[in-house]
């Protein structure tokens, strides 16, 4: 193929320039990163921050569906607006994180792909603060990855994000009809957590542009209000509510607060109130889409670039090849809605780039449950999560094909796989806490759409994170119920990043593979039916259980939805049969039984569970978005007996905290054995069980009138 066919030219000593693509990389800040600390052999490391400009030939074979194997079309690209050389142009922040002498890293790219436009690597690799800025030694954690020599890059991709909170943001073209506006169904839901919210945007989120509404009368839109997700919609009055925005003053008027409605093409306004326990559903026309989908060739092309380029378009030198510096691997992470993004890169085809060489060696997505991303598709909100059972249910988050491994999907006879083209795929480590069984249908992603075994290919290992949930922040956690039943689940998994990336790099480097996968299985029944789980699940005084789990339903968007475009909102459900969803067989403390089980896990001080309810006035009785529960065992044997608990009690289990200290130990000891935890690990998990794990958990063993 001649250069001028490729749509990137990247081999070094070459400038990273061709007709059908163009990048330039502006760097606008460089410092070191905190304050030149040196990170064992590898050294200090600097911090790069800048813009990406980007230009695409929409006619080009990287960026159209022409022939086998290659990239799924771009939703709405041929409708973005050219340049004079016919070629579509935007951009997107980037940050890198790199040695200072590159000689002394690992020649390892490490890519975080960030979470609604939020950097995330560093908190839960590294159990460092959380920033969007990092720049000190607390943005550095524990240190890990600085001490493995990884070159960490971020990159926006998420191109409806609005300023605001330091996140990473992206310039898009808007999706025209000619010379005019292009028009569609645009569908939001609004839930309350408090009384008093009148106003939201019409993104339903604060962070997220909406898409402008073509009418501001209401009578030419929907809304409607329903009490779970799947009750009947009742309507709201057009007379009840506005296309408008409150604005608050700073003083008071004769009737109290000073407070201003305005029309607004992107807001809704109900003067009454939005009411808690209901789901406000928004159904309208709007217009001005963004191509969403070229997020995919943001990070396709400059992933690309830092791995091969040499020069930029405007023949900036590439900043990770200066002093000798070269990437020999390249490795991509992402958590929830990023994990979604990732599996439905690889699906798409984006894991090639122009010339058809490998992007990403290895990724690592993590509670993306079953799910992909609907980033491609016209009026998409990339902010909007994945379908649970109470908030989002209709999201067209989840469809198949839902495991990397081919099946058939028995509800339309259809052949698929995430993992479809041998000469660009990458290797896999599929990691998932409790929560997605229960909220994002994760045992379809190694079962097919019946709910039988589904083998994975040799290149892709899954693994179930026993008993977590789904957001296990290393460091931030507050032992509080908040809009839930139950207090939140505590077990802290970061560690087991750490080993997972480890054995990427192995894997990916020397062909070493890690541990078989360790998940649920139907053929072993630790992956069970709900009704079989509700048997087996000790029955706890005064402790709720979930209805079920998250059903998945075939729906039907329109007939254009293969395209990116639906044209049915809200969908259609297809028949009384859905997807099959199992979820974890549980021991008598209700704790999951197959999996990893994280030291906190395998030595319990209480349930721990992947699901929380809703509490009442709140969508009672309803799983609560990707919240854990923490169930805690009783604390003695006298109020064991009290209560009537079926569960041994913590002095039952442990007679002091220097046995639960142990205990820890030596499950984390174990972990090191099995190859899911590093040694330097082993230490941190003692630290932290002293005091009975205080303060994610709240043991009071104290007899009257004595001091533990």
């Amino acid at each position: 193929m001649s250069e001028a066919g490729n749509p990137i030219v990247g081999h070094l000593g070459r400038r990273y320039e061709a007709i059908s693509a163009r990048l330039e990389v502006e760097v606008g800040e460089r410092f070191l990163f905190a304050g030149g600390h040196e990170f064992g052999a590898v050294g200090p490391y600097e911090r790069l921050v800048g813009r990406v400009r980007f230009a695409v030939d929409p006619e080009a074979p990287a960026q159209q569906a022409r022939r086998p194997g290659l990239v799924e079309r771009i939703t709405d690209l041929d409708k973005a607006p050219r340049d004079e050389e016919g070629l579509v142009r935007f951009a997107a922040d980037f940050s890198i994180l790199k040695p200072v002498d590159p000689r002394r890293g690992n020649r390892r790219l490490f890519f975080d792909w960030g979470n609604r436009g939020n950097k995330r690597m560093l908190q839960f690799f590294n159990d460092a603060a959380a920033s969007n800025d990092p720049k000190t030694l607390d943005h550095a954690g524990n240190g890990f990855l600085m001490r493995r020599g990884y070159t960490i890059l971020w990159l926006a991709w998420q191109g409806d994000l609005l300023e605001g909170g330091g996140r990473m943001l992206m310039d898009l073209p808007l999706a025209r009809d000619g010379e005019r506006p292009l028009q569609g169904l645009v569908r939001t839901e609004f839930i309350a957590d408090r009384r008093g919210i009148t106003t939201f945007p019409l993104s339903g989120r604060a962070s997220t542009r909406s898409h402008p509404a073509v009418s501001l009368d209401p009578k030419e839109a929907r809304l409607t209000r329903r009490r779970y997700a799947e009750s009947p919609r009742i309507p709201v009055p057009p007379q009840a509510w506005r296309f408008a925005r409150s604005e608050g003053g700073s003083g008071l008027d004769a009737q109290g607060r000073e407070e201003a409605v305005l029309p607004s093409d992107s807001h809704i306004h109900l003067p009454g109130g939005f009411e808690p326990g209901s789901i406000y559903e928004l159904v309208y026309l709007g217009r001005d889409p963004l191509v969403l989908g070229l997020g995919y060739v943001a990070v396709r092309d400059f992933v690309s670039f830092c791995r091969y380029g040499a020069e930029d378009g405007a023949g900036r030198p590439n900043p990770l090849a200066e002093k000798g510096g070269t990437i020999e691997k390249a490795y991509a992470w992402g958590r929830s809605q990023t994990g979604r993004a990732l599996r439905d890169f690889v699906y798409r085809g984006f894991n090639a780039d122009g010339e058809g060489r490998r992007v990403f060696d290895g990724i690592l997505p993590h509670v993306a449950g079953a799910g992909r991303m609907w980033l491609n598709h016209r009026f998409a909100n990339g902010t909007s999560s994945g379908g649970q059972q109470y908030e989002d249910h209709f999201a067209p988050a989840d469809t198949f094909p839902f495991s990397y491994a081919e099946c058939e999907d028995h509800l339309t006879g259809r052949r698929d796989a995430i993992l479809k083209r041998p000469e660009s795929d990458p290797l896999v480590i599929h990691t998932q806490s409790a929560t997605e069984y229960w909220q994002r249908r994760g045992s379809l992603a190694h079962t097919d759409t019946r709910g039988n075994d589904l083998p994975q290919p040799e290149g892709v290992r899954v693994y179930f994170w026993s008993s977590s949930q789904h957001f296990a922040d290393p460091l931030a956690f507050k032992n509080e119920r908040g809009l839930c039943q139950n207090l939140p689940n505590p077990v802290s998994t970061s560690m087991l990043f750490r080993a997972m990336i480890d054995w990427m790099d192995r894997w990916a480097t020397s062909g070493e593979p890690p541990p078989e996968s360790r998940i649920p299985r139907r053929a072993d029944g630790t992956l069970v039916p709900f009704d079989e789980w509700k048997r087996e699940f000790p029955e706890i005084p005064g402790v709720a259980r979930p209805s079920a789990p998250n059903s998945l339903p075939l729906l039907d968007f329109g007939p254009e939805a293969a395209h990116g475009i639906l044209l049915e909102e809200p969908p259609q459900v297809v028949g009384n049969e859905g997807y099959a969803v199992f979820v974890p067989a549980v021991d008598a403390d209700g704790n999951d039984r197959a999996g990893v089980k994280a030291p906190m896990v395998a030595a319990p001080l209480g349930t721990y569970c992947g699901w929380n309810l809703r509490a009442r006035g709140f969508g009672h009785g309803a799983m609560h978005e990707f919240s854990g529960s923490c169930i805690p065992f009783p604390d003695t044997p006298e109020e064991r007996a009290m209560t009537g608990d079926p569960r041994p009690s913590i002095r039952e289990r442990y007679p002091n905290p220097a046995a639960y200290v142990a205990a820890i130990q030596a499950a984390a000891q174990a972990l090191v054995a099995e190859g899911f935890l590093l040694e330097e690990d082993v230490e941190r998990a003692a630290a932290a069980a002293a005091d009975w794990g205080r303060p994610r958990h709240d043991v009071r063993l104290e007899e009257p009138g004595e001091k533990e």
